[in-house]
């Protein structure tokens, strides 16, 4: 049976009328004032008057869209979002929330005015509890929770802020019970990169930015150099000009080498501002001079720019050359694939969003260095705008590696010094303009979008044309569409892999709590965190199999050394009674469900885990059982601690990095050279306790 919770009509505001600005009460865009908005009469309100982030070019909501019967209803409730008196306990929604959400009012309108029979639409006001149902079930053919859940929460306002509406919805959907009954997702479903494509994609990204990046840099000098020589030529009639033509035209015939050419005729444009002319002045007086010169050492197919190319790919150039205008090695295409190298490493390896990364400015990274003047820590300082109460954002430091520092750094080569961010269009971009306002907006995401599409193209061209096996693959037979938001999102499940990483992860994406950034990572309920799980119980017993073909698990040292026997013993007599789990992944998972010896190899211990002797905070993982907190383990004191050679060794090799830092001058400050000491002594105490041979 359909519950309902039916509200009498509310006390309404004054509904807004024909004139009224839609913006009203929100900060404007630089340059924008409030009579130049939309108005509430209009059929297309214009948003992005009123976005203060430089990537979003164009927002709008297009109210033609929507079916006639209800597009008033429609102007209503997104005027209540956007300037409208609120509700009580609602919050004003940002301009791209209210955008998003328009689309599922879209839906929900249409459905509403097609739903049979056609014969009338009805108000929202008498829309009942089956209603909604109805349109419950016509949601199941969205693909997924998330898409689902959305277009409910889009219907609901209907019901929120139905104090500014003529024809508000009367039923809170929530106590439908299709409605509430209806699974939420737990987690963030953006897609990650898969780990076939991560891996090249992540490898070439770092070749322009560590190998090919010279090159491109070189020849975009050489391109403004010719850009300022092009707009500079002098006229055709000075001495010195015709002079410098005849020498340029002299050293081409007695080499032999081709002149610039463009679609097979010599590039008069390139020439001209090669020898200091003008364009007009070659055309009226020279012409013929350089066709006659052409005839005799005819001309390139494009015309190369000549930078000598310095990186080297197998210890062979990368690329023979780098042209004015090339299908593959254009300046334009390489310095637009350098850019969006430089986007892939610092996305990818910072972890934060794509609007943070886009309003990125020149000499954002600050490096902190030790007593011995090396560089150990790097911090990106930019604007968070997600969640903050400023819609201008607030300064957000994040840190990064050197890798996401090298590539900031490549892009501050790669832009003018005029242009304070570094994800403005480049100058040689059709986009990038004249004008001082086009320097201070930042590509939009879907610009970047397609630059990643093009950048693995580029990768899979030159691949084929060089005979390379590090192209970027198909999954399940298509190429994988990348997107800006994967690469955050990627990385939160690779932090979220390792021991101690929801804390870390937690700090890195500015989430308020370790809760909020595992729902992210998608460690949640959901699956996600099953799947980690999952992976890391494969690998510890695939390692555990090793360690018993090689008859390791006889050698052990340290507390629990006999019973790491015991149970490893007791794992082999399982696994040779199935059969060959080693090649065979499901039934290794089987028999670590049925007979886990729950033993954990790490780097200075394996864990042979007694939740009773334990000292490190123990969680419980998906499935209810009770593991070793492996981020916080302390081998020298726990009873749990056995010792494989490679951890012998392991131990061996930190008590020796702490004798040459004792031994570093200048000498540490007494109370941290205790403490290392300290450590040190306890280290071969250890070893001396439970493998006497190595002391």
């Amino acid at each position: 049976m359909t519950s309902t919770f039916t509200s009498t009509m509310p006390e309404l505001h004054d509904a807004p009328g024909g004139d009224q600005r839609v913006l009203a009460g929100r900060p404007l865009r630089p340059g924008v004032v409030l009579a130049q908005t939309s108005r509430f009469a209009d059929d297309v309100w214009r948003l992005e008057h009123g976005l203060l982030q430089q990537h979003v070019k164009t927002l709008a909501l297009d109210f033609a869209t929507v079916p006639e019967r209800y597009r008033l209803h429609a102007k209503q409730l997104c005027y209540a979002m956007l300037a409208g008196p609120l509700p009580p306990g609602e919050k004003r929604q940002s301009l791209l929330s209210i955008r998003s959400v328009f689309s599922e009012l879209r839906r929900f309108l249409h459905w509403l005015d097609t739903r049979p029979p056609a014969t009338e639409q009805p108000d929202l006001a008498t829309l009942t509890g089956g209603d909604l149902t109805d349109y419950h079930r016509h949601l199941l053919a969205l693909p997924n929770v998330s898409a689902r859940e959305h277009a409910r929460r889009a219907v609901r306002l209907f019901w929120r802020y139905r104090t500014g509406l003529t024809d508000p919805l009367l039923i809170d959907p929530h106590h439908v019970d299709s409605w509430s009954h209806s699974k939420r997702p737990k987690e963030n479903t953006t897609d990650r990169v898969p780990e076939p494509v991560l891996g090249p994609l992540i490898t070439w990204a770092l070749r322009f930015v560590d190998e090919f990046a010279p090159d491109v840099l070189d020849a975009d000098q050489r391109w403004r150099d010719y850009r300022s020589r092009f707009r500079n030529g002098k006229r055709g009639h000075n001495a010195g000009v015709a002079t410098n033509l005849q020498s340029y035209i002299d050293d081409h015939v007695r080499s032999g080498l081709p002149l610039p050419g463009y679609e097979g005729r010599p590039n008069l444009q390139f020439i001209a501002a090669e020898i200091g002319m003008s364009i007009t002045g070659l055309l009226r007086r020279h012409r013929n001079t350089v066709l006659d010169a052409a005839a005799l050492v005819g001309v390139t197919e494009h015309t190369w720019l000549g930078t000598p190319i310095c990186g080297r790919l197998d210890n062979t150039p990368w690329i023979n050359d780098i042209a004015l205008t090339h299908p593959t090695q254009s300046i334009r295409k390489l310095a637009r694939l350098l850019q969006v190298s430089c986007y892939v490493v610092i996305a990818f390896l910072s972890g934060i969003r794509d609007s943070e990364v886009k309003h990125l400015r020149r000499g954002c990274v600050s490096v902190q260095r030790g007593s011995d003047g090396r560089a150990y820590r790097w911090k990106l300082t930019g604007r968070a705008f997600k969640g903050e109460p400023d819609a201008t954002g607030t300064e957000a430091t994040w840190i990064i590696g050197h890798p996401a520092a090298r590539a900031v750094a490549v892009l501050e080569k790669l832009q003018p010094a005029d242009r304070p961010l570094l994800f403005s269009h480049l100058a040689h971009s059709n986009a990038a303009g004249s004008s001082k306002t086009s320097a201070d907006q930042a590509q939009s995401t879907g610009v970047t979008n397609a630059q990643l599409g093009e950048l693995v193209r580029w990768i899979n061209d030159y691949c084929a044309r060089h005979g390379r096996t590090d192209s970027i693959p198909l999954i399940n037979g298509q190429r994988w569409r990348l997107s800006t938001r994967q690469f955050r999102r990627t990385l939160a499940w690779f932090i979220a892999r390792r021991p101690g990483g929801s804390i870390a992860g937690a700090i890195q994406y500015r989430h308020l709590s370790v809760q909020m950034f595992e729902g992210y990572a998608g460690t949640s309920d959901s699956g996600f965190r099953a799947e980690v799980e999952s992976e890391q119980a494969l690998a510890r017993g695939e390692h555990l199999l090793a360690m018993i073909d090689g008859h390791e698990h006889t050698t052990l040292a340290g507390p629990a050394a006999e019973e790491a026997r015991r149970r490893l013993d007791g794992f082999a007599g399982q696994a040779r009674f199935t059969g060959t789990v080693l090649t065979d992944p499901h039934r290794l998972a089987r028999l670590l469900r049925r007979a886990d010896p729950a033993v954990y190899p790490g780097t200075f211990a394996t864990c042979v885990f007694n939740r009773d002797k334990a000292l490190c905070h123990q969680h419980r993982d998906s499935h209810g059982t009770t593991q070793p907190g492996l981020g916080d383990c302390r081998p020298l004191e726990c009873a749990n601690v056995a010792l494989t050679a490679d951890n012998t060794a392991a131990l061996g090799a930190e008590r020796d990095r702490v004798d040459h830092e004792l031994a570093a001058r200048p000498s540490l400050p007494p109370l941290l050279q205790h403490r290392i000491r300290s450590r040190r002594d306890q280290i071969s105490h250890f070893l001396d306790r439970h493998v006497p041979e190595t002391g």
